[in-house]
Order: structure tokens, then C-alpha cells, then sequence
């Protein structure tokens, strides 16, 4: 008897409460509390470094705020006092100007270096990787590198140059001079760059299939035939997705610039980055500094709208 009672107890005994641990799993398993806490880093991170200091450019933009001083709100009044100003004109011009010549310039060779890395070769892989390195080295070191190549008195640019016959002694100041400047930074930016759209739209062309220009060829098409009827109608997407993000980068450089020219010389190569740092922190006026900087951020928002149409379109 005592042997069936213990028994009979023990199944009518309530199962023990699981450990804290444990329901700390099961609460971790629910797939909201799952989804959320994986986005959750990615919010911290784009609240900390994109939104809080977008939301501090707005504050200061429409303020009128030195360093060490506070200062009160003043509505747009930085905004039109920016827009009257003869340098920040010059800068719209600059940053138009050299963003066009710069993604026109690096679509047409990213292709035609796309097309050559397509083929094959002795050493393909290792020469794909080498491609890569402008765009992995630091920014700074290289861009250091290409102003020591430009240096009016030791410059390598125009030691090859007189030496093949291009250019006569002593050569041009590449840095001092407003032509020859737009040309250098213009040249660093393409060469820098030039390694991401050849590799993206390499990537375009390995997705195509073989069998389309098989088809083409029964049907007696040559190389450009090919290349205008096949593989440029399949690149048009990635394309614009390539050409939307090289606009963007390009219209926003500072590194190149601030580290090659300074915005010089006579203000002929500033962007709207070098000139926001220039007025926000190198002057102290954070607030047209802000102004001239949020500037970009309509025209940018444009730029993305008229691509992703097209792209959707696509």
C-alpha cells in the first residue's frame, strides 16, 4: 500500500517550474522577440551614426551656431546667406562638373576593363585581384601618394611625359593651376573608382547566359554586334545600380580632395564636403557650415529617385 501511494503522489505531483535560463530561451525563441533583437544592432548603429547626426546638421543648419557658441535660431537665413556667396556658386559648378566627367568617364572604361577581365587569360584571377587595390588601399595613403606624383618640382607625371615627348620642360603645375587641378582630382577619382564598376559589372556579365550569344553568332553577329545587342541590353540594371552608387560617392567625395588640392587653388576644385568642413570647422561657422552640407542632401535625394524609377522600370 505505502509503495502504490508513493507512487500515486508522485504523478499527481505538479511537474517542476523550468529554470530561469530556460525561460529565458523560450522567451528568445518567440519569432517577434528573435526578429527584433536581430534588428536591433542595426537600429543602434544607424540611429547613432546616420540619424543623430543628420538631425544635429538640420538643428545647426537652422541656427546661428559658432564653435563655443550656442547661438539662436535663425530659420533658412544660412541658407540664402550660402546661396549668395561667389564661392559656394563656385562649388556648385565644381562638384557638377566633376561628378559628370568622373562616373562618364568611369562607365565608359569600367566597361571596357569589365570586358577585358570577361576573358580568358594567363593569371586571370591574380590579375583581378591587383585590380581591387585602389579601391582597398586607404584613401589617404593614396591619394598622398598621387600628390607627391603631381609635386611641381618632382613630379613623375610629367618626368614620363616630357620623356615620351607628351609635354614640353618643365611641364604644368598640376596643382597649381585651376585646368590642370580639375584634371588631377578628376584623374584620382576615376582611378580610385574604377576598380568597383569593373568588378560589379563583371559580375553582370558572368550572370549572362551562354546561350545568348551562341544565338547570336548563328545569326551572324560580330563582337559588336554582340556587345550592342546582347550584352549592353542585359547590363542596363546593373549598370544603373552601379552608376547611381558611383554618382553618389563621387558627389560626396572629401578625402580626395581635401588631401590632394585643399579645394584649391582660388577655390576651383572645392566640393560640397571640403567646403562644409572648410566653413563648419576650419572657420568655426558650424551653421552655414551644416547649410552648405544638408545642401547636397536634396539634390543626392533627386539623383536616387530618377535612377530607382529607371531601374524599377527596367
Amino acid at each position: 500500500m505505502a509503495v502504490g501511494q508513493r507512487a500515486l503522489d508522485a504523478v499527481q505531483a505538479p511537474a517542476p517550474r523550468p529554470g530561469l535560463f530556460v525561460r529565458l530561451h523560450e522567451f528568445w525563441e518567440r519569432e517577434a522577440v528573435f526578429g527584433y533583437g536581430l534588428i536591433v544592432p542595426a537600429l543602434v548603429l544607424i540611429i547613432g551614426l546616420v540619424a543623430y547626426p543628420f538631425g544635429m546638421a538640420i538643428y545647426f543648419s537652422l541656427s546661428d551656431y559658432w564653435v563655443g557658441s550656442p547661438g539662436s535660431f535663425v530659420g533658412f537665413a544660412n541658407f540664402r546667406e550660402i546661396l549668395k556667396n561667389e564661392i559656394f556658386q563656385q562649388t556648385v559648378y565644381n562638384s557638377f562638373v566633376f561628378t559628370a566627367i568622373a562616373v562618364v568617364l568611369k562607365t565608359l572604361l569600367g566597361v571596357w576593363l569589365a570586358m577585358l577581365l570577361f576573358r580568358n587569360f594567363k593569371w586571370k584571377r591574380l590579375i583581378r585581384g591587383a585590380i581591387l587595390l585602389p579601391w582597398v588601399i586607404p584613401t589617404a595613403l593614396s591619394v598622398l601618394a598621387w600628390g607627391w606624383m603631381f609635386d611641381s618640382l618632382y613630379s613623375v607625371v610629367n618626368w614620363t611625359g616630357i620623356h615620351l615627348g607628351l609635354i614640353n620642360p618643365p611641364g604644368p603645375n598640376w596643382l597649381g593651376m585651376a585646368n590642370y587641378s580639375r584634371t588631377a582630382v578628376i584623374a584620382v577619382n576615376v582611378w580610385r573608382g574604377l576598380p568597383f564598376f569593373a568588378i560589379i559589372v563583371l559580375a553582370g556579365l558572368v550572370s549572362i547566359p551562354r546561350e545568348f550569344y551562341e544565338a547570336a553568332e548563328v545569326d551572324g553577329a560580330n563582337s559588336w554586334g554582340r556587345f550592342r545587342h546582347v550584352t549592353l541590353p542585359l547590363l542596363k540594371p546593373v549598370l544603373a545600380v552601379v552608376i547611381l552608387f558611383s554618382t553618389i560617392f563621387t558627389f560626396s567625395d572629401f578625402n580626395i580632395v581635401q588631401v590632394l588640392t585643399r579645394g584649391g587653388p582660388v577655390n576651383t576644385t572645392h566640393l560640397f564636403a571640403t567646403l562644409a568642413y572648410q566653413i563648419g570647422l576650419t572657420g568655426g561657422n558650424l551653421g552655414q557650415g551644416a547649410a552648405t552640407s544638408l545642401f547636397l542632401f536634396p539634390l543626392l535625394a533627386a539623383i536616387v529617385f530618377i535612377q530607382l524609377r529607371y531601374i524599377r522600370k527596367e
